[in-house]
């Protein structure tokens, strides 16, 4: 008989099994990003001393799209960068949180790209 697959289950199994091997340094910290149905969030950690070096959400001033689509996450990624940028960061390990690198995604990471950031 075939079950059910619950789908945050998975996708958090493939996060930590993600976060093995993926690290942030102070040299090179981690962007990590998440998404809801609502909202998107990026945040660049520095894992070594567990600390946000660089935030950026759909919930910010600067942000003009307040919705979890690809627009805005257009938005987030060139938003990231360019705080990354004021804070003298330039690379970074792209930590996908277990997401498919598919749509909204891949739109955050190919804008923080554009805007300077190198993964």
């Amino acid at each position: 008989m075939v079950s059910n697959t619950d789908r945050k289950f998975e996708r958090k199994r493939r996060h930590i099994r993600v976060r093995r091997k993926v690290n942030g340094t102070a040299e090179c910290p981690r962007l990590c990003m998440y998404r809801s149905n609502t909202n998107i969030y990026a945040q660049i950690i520095d894992d070594v001393t567990a600390t946000t070096l660089v935030s950026a959400s759909t919930l910010d001033k600067e942000v003009k799209t307040k919705h979890a689509n690809k627009e805005a996450a257009k938005e987030v990624g060139a938003l990231i960068a360019k705080k990354a940028k004021a804070k003298k960061i330039s690379d970074v390990v792209f930590d996908r949180s277990g997401y498919q690198y598919h749509g909204i995604v891949k739109e955050l990471a190919e804008s923080a790209r554009e805007g300077g950031l190198n993964f």
